[in-house]
């Protein structure tokens, strides 16, 4: 090893840690959840109170993490009749470092839980096809008609999960429906809101009447199939994010080696 390489080594050993505090972490994690499309500039934040209970921390955790996030530029408070606090249209320049520190470090386990995802969707999916009922069948077929109609992001995620809240009681066993609404809330880093872009949406028009037929007309094994093939839209944007962050952090390793 040379000796400037040894140097740099020692200075990397000996870097102070930087313990966060609990309200920088969520503040990562909201960076992260607008990034994916959970929250999109303009909207307002779930008050500190619904944050609080989300996430389940502290509300001085959840007051810390907004405070942060509007001195870092990535929100702005409102005073008065319908104000509160919303996601600036620009993010604050250090987006993808404070999205690193949210993926990163938890991505095996997130991967995991991915794959977990997948394969208890699926099995929902396949006893959805066996067990639903008339009442099932009826509930299914509005919440399709209902994101087909949306016209918005809040009114397309409200009418996703309803769909797929329908597919799941249609298995008549509260402890999937149960399940599955937990993943949902894990997936989302807390939030219980769905990433979602205007790709995303394209897709589920096209995936959600599908993965309905083929549970009312009880084709189990074409439901789970498809019920696979929708669920991976999620794990898609999130690993595209978690390719770009570390592709750029290899590209400023290599540059601080070659300087």
């Amino acid at each position: 090893m040379t000796e400037s390489a040894a140097s740099e080594t020692l200075r990397t050993l000996l870097t102070p840690i930087t313990l966060r505090t609990a309200g920088e972490r969520i503040a990562e994690r909201v960076v992260t959840a607008v990034a994916l499309g959970e929250f999109v500039p303009g909207q307002r934040l779930p008050t500190e109170r619904e944050l609080a209970t989300m996430l389940e921390v502290s509300r001085a955790t959840v007051r810390e993490a907004l405070q942060r996030l509007q001195a870092s530029g990535y929100v702005i408070t409102k005073r008065g009749r319908g104000g509160g606090t919303f996601v600036r249209t620009d993010q604050g320049p250090d987006a993808e470092e404070m999205i690193a520190r949210t993926l990163v470090p938890a991505w095996d386990d997130l991967t995991e839980l991915l794959d977990f995802r997948q394969l208890v969707e699926q099995m929902i999916a396949r006893a959805a096809a066996q067990r639903r009922e008339d009442r099932d069948i009826a509930q299914i077929r509005w919440a399709v008609r209902a994101y087909i109609d949306a016209t918005d992001r809040d009114s397309s995620r409200l009418a996703d999960h309803a769909l797929h809240q329908a597919i799941a009681r249609a298995t008549h066993n509260a402890r999937l429906v149960e399940l599955s609404a937990r993943i949902r809330r894990e997936v989302s880093l807390g939030f219980d809101a769905e990433p979602y872009t205007p790709q995303v949406r394209r897709r589920a028009l096209d995936q959600h009447p599908l993965l309905a037929e083929a549970v009312i007309a009880g084709d189990v094994a074409r439901a789970a199939h498809l019920a696979a093939a929708h669920f991976s839209l999620t794990e898609e944007m999130l690993r595209e994010m978690h390719a770009r962050i570390r592709l750029r952090s290899e590209g400023d390793r290599d540059g601080r080696s070659n300087s």
